[in-house]
């Protein structure tokens, strides 16, 4: 009679997972509960599960645990990324009230399903296992699809979620076939165990199996990423979707997509370092240049930030390619002050848009540095950073993933970056153009400044002006945290 082997099992690695688990849904019974004008008390119950998630995850620095039969791991890597995603939900669901409520959504549910999705993110940072790593995306994916259309009054907002469903639901489709056929190929779904068997039998690498299972996961990340030729869904998504969720998806999404394309690709395949990087290559120099010429012509601030981050996502591409520790640590550092900036621009365009989804355009700024002086300020600070103009974070950033390519010995990719990154100075300044040197149409009344948004407005440019005067504590982060 065999005897059943129960795995050692460890909640530690999981434990900010399990913790949100349960907050998500005791606010969801909360919810039913609660009457429509004090939904905002939902979001504030969010914030203590996410302090409380942070805190676990403290502890955990500099340790290497793994549970569930090998398939979760709690290293660096994976803490650097799960503070990541708290940070960005946590600047989310405080641009959210405000939002919702001038919209006049009942936004009971949106917070259960934001510490969801954060969920399925941590499962995608701390997951060694392919299926770990997808049941992590599905959760993330599905939450996802409702917080795109989830202002149903909204006819855009109920085309964004409708458009990312039926795309995210096909690349997901090219992800788990390509895991499918690497499991066929290997026998295994480890992501060490693949890296060992690939090690061992070379010759897997002339298995079409094999060589078709990575270039369809590799569809299925740069998928999640915004990677060019899969970033159609982006603009239309990020446009129609509610802005705060808008937000959430260009910072927390895209990093979780990252930390899962890294581990797999450094873990798994670093035999194969010379196929890959080559790949990458192509992708990042596509990305970086699809995204910056696109950005140029838009009048839209959503859409024209949605090419933006398609091209930010060149940009850690070009960290990604050197497949060097360098590049790794670069890509951490990269993501984190990418959130702050790219969320502090959202929450201005929360504050200076109108119901409807109404001013977003770039000309409606015209004058807003003269009524808003601060805010205009904190906008120019977060452009800036974008940009990669220094004394900012995007400057530490940008510098950081070009040294890591050029000293990998990808000087070309690093000297396209940096023309890439002049030309996307255009797009921001003409934004500040507006804010500062043209006269105001409008008096901006309308705005009104919670402190919730004020709080965010706040660690944002603290996030992204502390990094790029003083950035060897978070570098040193990165580094430590790298999987290299």
């Amino acid at each position: 009679m065999e005897t059943i082997v129960i795995p050692t099992i460890n909640f530690a690695p999981i434990m900010p997972e399990v913790i949100l688990s349960i907050f998500g849904m005791a606010l969801l019974l909360v919810n039913v509960f609660v009457k429509s004008e004090h939904k905002a008390y939902l979001g504030y119950l969010s914030l203590i599960g996410i302090v409380i998630a942070g805190f676990t995850l403290i502890g955990g620095w500099g340790s290497n645990l793994m549970s569930f039969n090998d398939s979760v791991v709690m290293d660096n890597f994976s803490i650097f990324f799960k503070g990541i995603f708290l940070l960005t939900v946590a600047m989310t669901i405080l641009i959210s009230d405000q939002y919702f409520k001038r919209e006049e959504c009942n936004s009971g549910e949106l917070y259960p399903l934001l510490l969801f999705a954060t969920v399925g993110m941590m499962l995608m940072a701390s997951g060694t296992d392919l299926m770990t790593i997808f049941l992590g995306l599905e959760v993330l994916s599905v939450s996802l699809y409702i917080l795109a259309g989830f202002n149903r009054a909204n006819i855009k907002s109920n085309e964004a979620g409708l458009k990312y469903f039926l795309l995210g639901a096909f690349s997901t489709g090219f992800l788990l076939y390509g895991m499918a056929l690497t499991y066929g190929a290997t026998g295994t779904t480890r992501v060490v165990k693949i890296a060992e068997y690939v090690t061992q039998n070379s010759s897997v690498a002339q298995n079409p199996l094999f060589i078709i299972g990575m270039l369809l996961m590799a569809v299925g990340f740069s998928f999640k990423i915004a990677a060019a030729p899969f970033h159609m869904w982006t603009p239309d998504v990020y446009e129609g979707a509610p802005t705060p969720m808008t937000a959430f998806m260009s910072a927390g999404p895209k990093a979780a997509g990252f930390a899962a394309f890294l581990r797999v690709v450094l873990i798994a395949f670093p035999a194969l370092k010379a196929d890959w990087s080559d790949l990458l290559w192509v992708l990042a120099v596509l990305t970086m240049t699809v995204g910056n010429l696109i950005a140029l012509n838009q009048d839209n601030i959503k859409r024209m930030l949605a090419y933006s981050s398609i091209a930010h996502a060149g940009y850690a591409l070009v960290g990604f390619a050197s497949g060097s520790a360098e590049g790794t640590a670069g890509i951490l550092f990269y993501m984190l002050s990418y959130t702050f900036m790219n969320i502090g621009a959202f929450a201005i365009i929360v504050l200076v848009g109108k119901k409807g989804e109404a001013n977003t355009n770039v000309m409606d700024y015209a004058g807003f540095g003269t009524k808003h002086p601060i805010l205009a300020l904190a906008m120019a600070v977060f452009l800036f950073s974008l940009a990669g103009i220094p004394p900012t974070a995007g400057f530490i950033g940008k510098f950081y993933l070009f040294a890591a390519a050029v000293k990998s010995g990808y000087v070309w990719l690093a000297i396209i970056g940096v023309l890439n990154s002049a030309a996307s100075v255009y797009y921001y300044l003409r934004v500040m153009v507006y804010m500062y040197m043209k006269d105001p149409v409008e008096e901006f009344d309308w705005m009104k400044i919670t402190p919730a948004v004020a709080i965010c407005i706040i660690i944002a440019v603290i996030g992204v002006l502390l990094p790029g005067v003083v950035p060897a504590f978070l570098l040193d982060l990165a580094q430590q945290a790298a999987l290299l």
